[in-house]
């Protein structure tokens, strides 16, 4: 990505007073959206959570648990109108980075086998497939295994 575009897109931690932009974006692109519950039990648990900016709007969030010398990247997320346009690798380099900065040995994060796009990405940024965690998360016909994918930093 150019860094003229990149200078178009802010970083900042993520607030309390972002959930309702987040919750707008969660349910338009997940099945199964987290709830807003669970953003604020990250917050108020102090993970590592970052959003993305664009005049104003929240156009991609991430969280992340840091325990010990791991990452685990717990959401990763881009608005529907955003998506396929180097967002998410925007993201997923800032998140990486951070991991860094916070001298961490390795991230982790699950993914549904199904996603296609994203495991495309994470494979394409260095992350190996570990393991499969099964009937991981909630599906229409039951449960969906995950795909449990490991970057050495």
């Amino acid at each position: 990505m150019s860094a003229m575009l990149k200078t178009q897109y802010q970083f900042r931690p993520m607030q309390m007073d972002d959930l309702d932009a987040v919750m707008a974006i969660e349910p338009h692109i997940y099945p199964y959206p987290w709830t807003r519950g669970n953003f604020s039990d990250s917050l108020s648990s102090g993970y590592s959570a970052w959003v993305l900016v664009s005049n104003e709007q929240i156009i991609a969030y991430s969280l992340m648990m840091m325990v010990l010398d791991e990452a685990h990247l717990l959401n990763l997320s881009v608005a529907k109108d955003y998506q396929k346009q180097g967002m998410g690798r925007l993201l997923l380099e800032y998140m990486v980075g951070v991991a860094k900065n916070n001298q961490l040995a390795n991230m982790f994060l699950e993914v549904r086998p199904s996603n296609i796009p994203a495991i495309a990405l994470y494979e394409n940024m260095g992350f190996n497939e570990m393991a499969i965690r099964r009937a991981y998360y909630p599906a229409v016909d039951g449960r969906e295994d995950a795909v449990l994918m490991g970057l050495a930093l």
